[in-house]
Parts: structure tokens; sequence; C-alpha cells
């Protein structure tokens, strides 16, 4: 079965597990690993002021903003520039620079999870993602508790994968396109993680390759979530729900404009062992070998 649209879910019928939305959500993440949550519950006010930090960032002075790269730590934290990162498979590098933001952490997180980056020039920059990061992280686990449901597990069956985990926020910039020869602002890749969450983008330009082979276009929404399945979650669930490619374009005729992004990428512990949820036998995989094969592939490492 394939698809032409990405369907969408109410979070307080996700939250409360109602019976048909469960069954609805069940064949999306198996069919194609992609649906939109509405009535999410975060704060206008706070993917807006994410935002406008996000851009902030960005507008700083190259040099300055070099000043916050960490290559030696494969880009967990700070700044990555342009020309780093490459999709699997590829041989260019995607047209973007980005950001990664983490978790709080203190003696209970693994010693492997990386502290944040302070912004001096942004003084706010850490308190504003703090909070983003927060609000996502526990509408991440709800979904995954969802998620474990649907597949005939307890509602807290990831909660010991993710409640220290990982996970981190990516904040992207992709500058206007003034090369009409690439048109691929992120070239064809799927998600490392478990399941990633895709908040407020209002620029055009994501789509999902569907099993036809057509590209399905996400309609933009600043109200919406975009969520789906990683490349962890594929594993652990012997590939019954999809981790789906999927691109950024700029289209063309369209006048290309800088487009920035704000996805919250849910990983668990690195100590975590990513085993088939239905087969006790399974030897798995740690989480942070897993991770670390594919920062190495995606040219991070």
């Amino acid at each position: 079965m394939s698809f032409n649209s990405i369907p969408e879910f109410s979070f307080p019928l996700i939250n409360n597990r109602d019976p048909d939305t469960i069954k609805a959500l069940k064949n999306a993440l198996t069919t194609h690993g992609f649906f939109t949550i509405t009535d999410h519950g975060i704060e206008d006010d706070l993917l807006s002021a994410s935002y406008s930090m996000s851009k902030k960032f960005f507008e700083l002075e190259e040099a300055t903003k070099n000043t916050y790269a960490h290559p030696e730590m494969g880009g967990a934290r700070g700044y990555t520039p342009f020309g780093k990162e490459t999709a699997l498979g590829e041989t260019t590098p995607d047209m973007k620079e980005f950001w990664h933001h983490g978790p709080i952490t203190d003696d209970s997180f693994d010693a492997r999870i990386t502290s944040n980056v302070n912004v001096a020039e942004l003084p706010e920059f850490n308190s504003q993602f703090d909070g983003l990061f927060n609000d996502l992280n526990l509408l991440g686990m709800k979904v995954l508790s969802a998620i474990a449901v649907m597949l005939h597990k307890e509602p807290n069956f990831f909660d010991d994968w993710v409640s220290k985990g990982n996970s981190l926020l990516r904040l992207l910039h992709y500058p206007p396109v003034s090369d009409t020869s690439n048109i691929y602002r992120a070239r064809a890749h799927a998600d490392i993680n478990l399941i990633t969450l895709l908040v407020g983008a209002e620029e055009g330009g994501l789509e999902v390759l569907n099993k036809d082979g057509i590209w399905i276009k996400v309609k933009p929404s600043s109200h919406s979530i975009v969520c789906n399945i990683g490349d962890m979650m594929q594993l652990v669930t012997d590939k019954k729900l999809k981790s789906t490619t999927h691109r950024v374009m700029q289209y063309e005729g369209e006048i290309s404009k800088p487009r920035y992004s704000i996805p919250f990428f849910l990983h668990p512990a690195p100590s975590v062992v990513l085993k088939s949820v239905f087969n006790e036998d399974d030897i798995g995989i740690l989480a942070d070998d897993f991770l670390n094969e594919r920062l190495k592939a995606i040219k991070l490492y």
C-alpha cells in the first residue's frame, strides 16, 4: 500500500489512546512512517521566540559562529557550518548550517552525553532552547507511549530508553539557493533516531518518498508538528514501522528564501541495546555504536 498525503491526528486522541486513532496511526507508521500532530499544546509564543532566537544566531558573523564549532564531538553540540553533513550515499554536502542543543545534564546522565554550548553573544540562547527541548521531549515520550501500546507493549515500555536519553534539538538554516543546478537543500535521507518531531516550519520544500517512487509534498504549518519514524525505531520493530526517505527541495520557479526549521530527534541513552521488541533472543547493537556508525557515514566524524 502506498500513499499520496500525510495523515493528521489530534494529540489528545493520541495521548488518550483512542482506539480508532491508534488503528489509523498504526496504518500510517507501517505504511510510510510520517504523520502530522495538531492540538499538541506547545505554545505558539514559545515556537515563535525559538525561531527568532535561531535566526539571531545564524545572522552572526561567520567567524563568530565558527568559534562554536566542535568537530571533535562529531557535531554533537554547538555549531556545524556549511559543507559538512552529507546524506548517506551522497558525495555533495547539503546546503545547510545547524546547531545542536541537548538536555540539561547532571551526574545521572551517561558521561557520553555532551553538555550544551553557551553562546556569549546571545545570553538567553540556552534558556530559550532548554524550554523548547523539555516540551518536545515530553511530547515525544507521550507519542512513544502510544507507539508502545500500538506494538502491544506497556505504555511506559520506552520510558527507560529515553528518560535520560541523548535527544537533541537541531536548529537549521538553509540559505537562499543561488545555484539553480543544485535544487536539493537536503538530499534524500532517513533519520537516525527513534522518532523525529519537526515543529512550526513555515517554508515549504519537505518531501517524503512513497513506495511507488513518488515524492509527496508535506504542507508546512506553524500550528502543527510533523512526526516521523527513524532508523532506530525501524530496527527494533523488525522494519514493521517505516523509516521513510525524505528530502528538502528548492522548487523551480519559486523565489528562493532562507529556510529555517527546528527538528527534535528523540534518541535513547547511549547504553541502551537496540534489539527487536518482538524477539528476546536478538543480540542487538548499542545505541551509541549505531549512532557513531551513522555519524561517520554522513561525514560528521
